[in-house]
């Protein structure tokens, strides 16, 4: 897949993958109002423009780190929830701790996000790949 195909899955995927989520969680966890979760994912946009296709080439790096050790959908699994929680934890600190909150602050919202991170790599990488896929340049051949 081209470059420019690769970037619009990979920015498509996490755009639409964090509003669905991103406002489920906030909506039926959080209690946030549905304005609230609006307003949030309207911010998250230009962080989620600016970080999702470095993120898709940290993880095709990371993935192909697996597959070097085995090739099993076990360690697929495995590898995308290392790439996603090593990826979006910094970026999540980093975004908590530029509103102002304090370094304790920091590392409880981040233990906080912990076992979300976990649970949404898989889901995540599988659905980036689908997008990659809706993407991907097709021969005459392939379209038909």
């Amino acid at each position: 897949m081209s470059i420019k195909r690769e970037t619009i899955a990979d920015t498509f995927a996490l755009i639409s993958f964090g509003l669905v989520v991103g406002m489920s969680v906030e909506l039926f966890v959080a209690g946030l109002s549905l304005e609230q979760s609006l307003h949030s994912r309207l911010l998250s946009i230009p962080v989620n423009l600016l970080i999702a296709r470095p993120y898709g080439m940290y993880r095709d790096w990371i993935m192909a780190r697996g597959r070097k050790v085995t090739s099993s959908s076990l360690m697929d699994s495995i590898m995308d929830i290392v790439a996603f929680l090593s990826f979006q934890m910094p970026v999540y600190a980093v975004l908590v701790g530029t509103s102002g909150a304090s370094l304790d602050q920091v590392i409880t919202a981040c233990m906080g996000q912990l076992g979300a991170l976990i649970l949404m790599g898989r889901p995540y990488g599988i659905y980036m790949q689908m997008c990659r896929n809706w993407f991907a340049e097709r021969t005459p051949l392939q379209a038909a």
